[in-house]
């Protein structure tokens, strides 16, 4: 039935004014219930202005309600009498969003004969008891003057005033009374409504979860520029200043990014089923889907959401602070002042005021050029600033497609300032920083979904490079001073590309390595730093990465971080790098846990830089780990072998064997229960032994002294399991491999035993380097060639309960250079002198 039949059968019965609000409620739900549906056809302003109707329709018929129930047959002409229902705010401006509070103020004209209160108390009561939120000020229309000098909020709720119902007289009274309020002290109002402004900005920065209300280019900033235009040009909507103040082209280009705005609103409100004006990461999904985003990958639906939103604020700053500029000038300075601009001057139509450029109204750009030498200039003695004013002028600029050798010129002039993120920072807020610096054009407004980035990319590249601008780390200062000029040139363009891979399908560290190595070329830095650049955007996670996953502690893992760098100026550029990356992230983001952390890394990487063969070694280690993990057999095993493979502690076991060979040998290992051996007899033999339980290798040796051992090497592999190569200079016939493998068999009864001869060694010949790493203990035994001499080794470390983590045994020219390295378990070091008596003897 319809509503407002179903009410005249109400009022015709005498209802209790409980039952029409019952009713009320009822339609009112069913109204909100469908919002959904409503929003899929209209979206943007036009749903706004269409739910602020529907509104305007339920206080109306609440309105007409109260008046038949308060005057019955003796119904007044609805201008007799002496209220009207007035909407403020958002609601006012017919930007009513779905869970937004309905700011109603009822003005009225104190008359006898018409119980005036007792009106209004009716109307609220029954709005009330319908479901509405309301925001509500009821005042007789000579106080609006004195209410707006209360407080600035309800003077610029006043200068929103739209009429809703009732006396047509007391509206135009009031709209007399808004004028006066206008125009009440607007120069006291302009400047309030900036400082507040200033502060709204500063507690919503565009972040990964913007306030789309609150924010800077928030919805509340393209409010500001009205709410000044108003005062100053009485006008009642922004677009009676196109033509005048605003450039049509603008005003296009900012009312379809409000729209945008408007939609995303509408649909957050819609999703969250609250008022709710922060996009947060977990209603993204949801408002992707609501605003038909369509994609088949739903992550780029997400994305193409957040970039299309964080671009929408961006166009609404960019214009909406321009204007507020323009709109606000007469009330910023006094004629008395302009002297003092006029010795300001940088040049005829700019100046410098309180350390900020501007520029005048209507004044003809030059080259985009010419400004950006301006803005290099400026930066070389302070961090530049930048008005809106200067920024609109920048933008009026073209920056040419191919750049000359000046414009090339002046962009690495950038980076050799003191003061280089300032003049990125007025590139970026006049629009121009992906046509200036082209690897920035990719990760513009490019947000990042890993909830760790409080801020898009192209906003954490600028913090990275601000970071660094204003180093002033007590321990990464004088490292960063003692690099040579183009050094922090480099470090600098660095600290602004190192993401700017991402947003690709390949790692974005390569990606954007291989963007850095074009773009430096380009700007003409000399190879050597270029390749720098390259390692350093190529491992610029390595250190936050090994701190959080790895443990710094272990020699092999500092090792492994600081192979690919291999020398010290690299590692001080990746830790700067690191902390400013990490500062960058978020405000606290960079604790004093951080802080500990890399420095530990820093200080045992500089150590390990300082003995080069663990650090050649190392490195030799991870091309071969590329090598492996590029195989496609590789690439088919679980995530978790894979991790495996990649931490056998032996660099050596990398070093000796092809990719292939690796993958072969460690995916035997994945098959061994107790032991397994393969015992290959060609011109010479070959003994491969995996084991997981002990075995008694000096038994082993012994019973093959018969053989010459030129080579023996043992790897631990992963899952308890190690791995055994033993070559002989010899070989055995078909018929003894049984015997053979019979032996091997016999090895694994620790009980077994058998008698041994002591080989001659010279004190000389042996040496044993208990500080070879912090891990592992070094002996290496240089001797004339003998029969049994590894299995005596073997016997006596089995007896003393010695762990063998690698050993490597060759043989030449009838002379041996056996080189054992031994875990640090409290057994070998302890008993260095014994070791060395049982093992030596003069001839």
């Amino acid at each position: 039935m319809d509503l407002n039949i179903a009410i005249e059968e109400l009022l015709d019965k005498e209802a209790e004014d409980f039952e029409i609000s019952k009713l009320l409620k009822k339609e009112i739900k069913h109204y909100l219930d469908n919002l959904e549906e409503i929003f899929q056809q209209t979206q943007g302003k036009a749903f706004l202005v269409h739910h602020t109707r529907k509104i305007d329709r339920f206080l109306s018929i609440i309105y007409r309600v109260v008046l038949r129930k308060m005057f019955r047959e003796f119904q007044p002409m609805r201008n007799s009498v002496p209220i009207a229902l007035i909407a403020l705010g958002s609601y006012g401006r017919e930007q009513l969003c779905v869970h937004s509070d309905i700011d109603l103020m009822i003005v009225y004209k104190e008359t006898p004969g018409y119980n005036i209160r007792e009106i209004i108390e009716k109307i609220l009561y029954i709005a009330w008891d319908a479901g509405f939120h309301l925001g509500h000020r009821v005042h007789e229309i000579s106080e609006l003057p004195d209410v707006a000098k209360e407080d600035i909020t309800i003077k610029t709720a006043l200068m929103e005033s739209r009429f809703i119902i009732g006396s047509n007289f007391i509206w135009m009274e009031t709209q007399r009374q808004l004028g006066v309020i206008r125009r009440h002290e607007p120069r006291e109002y302009v400047l309030s409504k900036l400082s507040e402004s200033e502060k709204r900005h500063l507690k919503h920065p565009l972040t990964m979860e913007p306030n789309i209300k609150e924010c800077v280019g928030g919805i509340r900033d393209a409010n500001l520029a009205f709410w000044i235009a108003s005062v100053r040009h009485n006008v009642f909507r922004l677009r009676e200043l196109v033509g005048s103040v605003i450039d049509e082209t603008d005003y296009t280009e900012y009312r379809a990014a409000l729209e945008f705005i408007f939609r995303v609103r509408a649909a957050l409100h819609l999703t969250a089923k609250k008022k709710e004006d922060t996009l947060r990461l977990d209603l993204v999904p949801d408002v992707a889907t609501l605003l038909g985003i369509e994609k088949k990958n739903p992550k780029k639906a997400q994305k193409e959401l957040v970039s299309r939103t964080l671009q929408s604020l961006d166009i609404i700053r960019k214009k909406s602070s321009y204007w507020i500029g323009l709109l606000s000038r007469p009330y910023l300075y006094e004629a008395s002042h302009i002297p003092l601009l006029r010795k300001e001057f940088v040049e005829p139509g700019i100046f410098r005021c309180q350390d900020t450029l501007y520029a005048r109204r209507g004044l003809k750009p030059k080259t985009f050029l010419h400004y950006l030498k301006l803005l290099l200039k400026e930066a070389a003695l302070y961090p530049v600033v930048t008005d809106a004013s200067f920024e609109h002028l920048i933008d009026r600029t073209e920056v040419p497609k191919s750049k000359g050798r000046q414009l090339v010129g002046a962009i690495r002039q950038i980076f050799y300032l003191p003061h280089s993120a300032s003049v990125v920072k007025a590139l970026y807020r006049s629009g121009k920083l992906p046509q200036t610096i082209q690897p920035m054009k990719r990760i513009m407004y490019l947000p990042q979904f890993d909830g760790y980035h409080h801020y898009p990319v192209d906003l954490h590249s600028y913090h990275t490079l601000l970071t660094l601008d204003n180093l002033r780390h007590d321990l990464l200062r004088p490292m960063f001073d003692a690099l040579d000029r183009d050094s922090r040139a480099m470090l600098k363009l660095v600290a602004l590309l190192h993401d700017a891979g991402k947003g690709r399908i390949r790692d974005h560290r390569e990606v954007g390595a291989d963007l850095f190595k074009v773009y430096a070329q380009k700007l003409g830095f000399p190879e050597q730093l270029v390749k720098e650049g390259i390692l350093l955007i190529r491992h610029h996670t390595r250190m936050t990465d090994t701190i959080h996953n790895e443990d710094i502690y272990d020699e092999s893992t500092v090792s492994r971080f600081v192979a690919p760098l291999n020398n010290r100026k690299l590692l001080d550029m990746l830790f700067i790098l690191t902390y400013c990356d990490v500062n960058a992230v978020g405000e606290n983001v960079y604790n004093t846990f951080t802080e500990r952390m890399l420095k530990t890394l820093y200080f045992a990487a500089v150590e390990i830089l300082e003995k080069p063969a663990i650090v050649d070694e190392t490195a030799k280690r991870l091309r071969r780990e590329q090598a492996l993990k590029k195989l496609p057999e590789f690439k088919a095993l679980p995530r978790s072998l894979q991790k495996k493979i990649a931490a056998i502690e032996s660099n050596l076991f990398f070093i000796k064997h092809t990719a292939r060979e690796i993958l072969e040998i460690a995916s035997r290992a994945r098959s061994v229960i107790d032991y397994d051996m393969q015992i290959t007899a060609g011109e010479t033999l070959k003994i491969e032994i995996y084991r997981k339980i002990p075995i008694n290798l000096g038994y082993l040796l012994g019973k093959l002294s018969h053989l010459e051992l030129v080579t023996m090497e043992i790897f631990k592999l992963y899952d308890g399991v190690k791995y055994f190569v033993l070559e002989f200079n010899d070989t055995i016939t078909p018929e003894e491999v049984p015997m053979v493998e019979q032996i091997i068999h016999d090895s694994f009864d620790m009980t077994k035993s058998i008698k041994l001869t002591r080989p001659v060694i010279k004190p000389k010949e042996i040496t044993i380097d208990c500080e070879h790493t912090k891990t592992y203990a070094l002996m290496q035994i240089k001797t004339a060639n003998q029969r049994g001499l590894m299995a005596y080794v073997a016997h006596y470390f089995d007896l003393l309960g010695i762990d063998i983590a690698t050993a490597v045994i060759t043989t030449r020219k009838h002379r041996v250079n056996d080189l054992f390295l031994i875990e640090k378990n409290g057994k070998f070091c302890t008993n260095k002198k014994k070791i060395l008596e049982e093992l030596t003897s003069e001839e």
